[in-house]
C-alpha cells in the first residue's frame, strides 16, 4: 500500500477574491470499507469549478476545493471493496462521488438522479463532510465511482471527458444519436467540442450551431458537416425548417438561447436537450405554441456506465479531445479562471504536474 497523507495538500478557494485560490490543506472524509483513495495526476478544468469558485450556485464551506475530471492510480482500498481495482492502477472519477446505490434510479444506471447523489465536490454527505475535488493531491470515493481508463487514451485526454464529455454524450446516446440522424450540437466550447466529435463517432450527421462564425474553421476539423451561425443568418430559422432529429444545447447560459426560432429546425418529435446549468437566478422564456411535436428536457450527468461506453468509443475511435495543458500552482489556477471567465479556450484546459507542486 501506497503511503496516504493524513491531511490533502490542494489549492483551493479560501474568501470572497475567488480567482485567487491559495494552497490549503484539509482533513479528508472518514474512510469506509468500500472506499478507494486515489492519488491524483491530472484533472480537467469545467465550467462548473467557476460556478462553484464563484459563488454561483451558492455559498460553500471553505476552502472550495473544486475540480471533478481526475486521473490518478489506487493508493488504498477499502476491506469490503469487491471491485478488482489493484494497487497503482491508472483510473479516473468525474463529477460524482457518492449515492445510495439501492433505490430504483441506481438500479438502472441513473445514479446522478439519486436523491442521495453527492457530487465530487460542493456537496454535503450525511455525516455533514463537503465533498472536495481533484486541484488537491489526492481524492477519497467510494469505489462504484472510480473508472479504469483505457491504456490508449493518455491521462490529460481522458480526464475532460469524465464530466465534460460525459455530460455531452449522456443525451446523444439516451435520445438517440446514431447512422440516419440528423443532430446538432448548439454551443461550441469545452463540452460542444467534444458533443460535435462524439455525435460524429457514433455516426449522426452533425450540425455544429454557434452564434458568429468565428469557430466555423474548427468545428469542421472537429467532424461537423454542416455550420450555422444564427447571428449572421437572420433566416436560419426557416433555411433549417424541419431538419433536425435532435439538439444538445451545451452553452454556459441559455440567456441567448432563442429557444423561440430554435424548435423550428426540429423535425416533429424532434428533441432539444440542455446540458446547462447556469447561474441559479437564470431563467428561460419561450412560447408554448413554438413546442407544438417538439420536446424539450435537461440532462443532468450521465451514468458510470455511460462513461465505460464512452471510453471505449474514444478508445476504439482514437479521439483526442482539444486541450490545453498548465502545470498546476496557484499562479495558473489563478490565470487559468481569468481565461476561462473571458470564454478564452480552445476548448478544453487540463491541470498537470501534480508530482511538482504537492510533492
Amino acid at each position: 500500500m501506497l503511503q496516504y497523507p493524513e491531511k490533502i495538500d490542494a489549492i483551493g478557494v479560501v474568501d470572497s477574491d475567488w480567482k485567487h485560490p491559495k494552497r490549503v490543506a484539509f482533513e479528508p472524509r472518514t474512510f469506509g470499507p468500500k472506499d478507494i483513495d486515489i492519488k491524483i495526476e491530472c484533472c480537467g478544468v469545467c465550467g462548473s469549478d467557476i460556478h462553484a469558485a464563484a459563488g454561483n450556485w451558492g455559498d460553500l464551506p471553505k476552502p472550495v476545493v473544486v475540480g471533478h475530471e481526475i486521473i490518478g492510480t489506487v493508493v488504498r482500498k477499502g476491506s469490503e471493496c469487491t471491485s478488482e481495482f489493484e494497487i497503482g492502477q491508472r483510473v479516473g472519477v468525474g463529477a460524482q462521488c457518492y449515492s445510495c446505490l439501492k433505490c430504483h434510479r441506481c438500479l438502472n444506471n441513473n445514479e446522478s438522479y439519486c436523491d442521495k447523489c453527492v457530487t465530487t465536490y460542493g456537496q454535503f454527505f450525511d455525516d455533514g463532510y463537503c465533498s472536495k475535488g481533484g486541484y488537491a493531491s489526492h481524492i477519497r470515493v467510494n469505489e462504484h465511482f472510480v473508472i479504469p481508463i483505457p491504456e490508449n487514451i493518455p491521462s490529460e485526454y481522458a480526464g475532460p471527458l469524465l464530466c465534460g464529455g460525459n455530460t455531452v454524450f449522456s443525451p446523444l446516446l439516451r435520445n438517440g444519436c446514431g447512422p440516419g440522424k440528423k443532430v446538432g450540437i448548439l454551443g461550441i466550447g469545452g463540452i460542444g467540442h467534444m458533443g460535435l466529435m462524439f455525435a460524429k463517432a457514433l455516426g449522426a450527421e452533425v450540425y455544429a450551431i454557434s452564434r458568429t462564425s468565428k469557430k466555423k474553421e474548427d468545428v469542421f476539423k472537429l467532424g461537423a458537416d454542416h455550420f450555422i451561425a444564427t447571428k449572421e443568418e437572420p433566416d436560419w430559422a426557416e433555411k433549417y425548417y424541419d431538419t433536425l432529429d435532435l439538439v444538445i444545447v451545451c452553452a454556459g447560459s441559455l440567456k441567448d438561447v432563442d429557444f423561440d426560432s430554435l424548435p423550428r429546425i426540429m423535425q416533429v418529435g424532434g428533441r432539444i436537450v440542455s446540458i446547462s446549468v447556469p447561474e441559479q437566478s437564470e431563467k428561460i422564456v419561450l412560447k408554448p405554441f413554438g413546442l407544438l411535436g417538439v420536446l424539450i428536457a435537461n440532462s443532468h450527468l450521465g451514468s458510470i456506465e455511460e462513461i465505460k461506453q464512452l471510453l471505449k468509443l474514444v478508445s476504439e475511435k482514437n479521439l483526442r479531445i482539444w486541450i490545453e495543458k498548465y502545470p498546476i500552482n496557484e499562479a495558473n489556477v489563478n490565470e487559468v479562471f481569468e481565461r476561462m471567465e473571458k470564454g478564452d479556450v480552445r476548448y478544453r484546459y487540463v491541470f498537470t504536474d501534480y508530482d511538482k507542486e504537492f510533492n
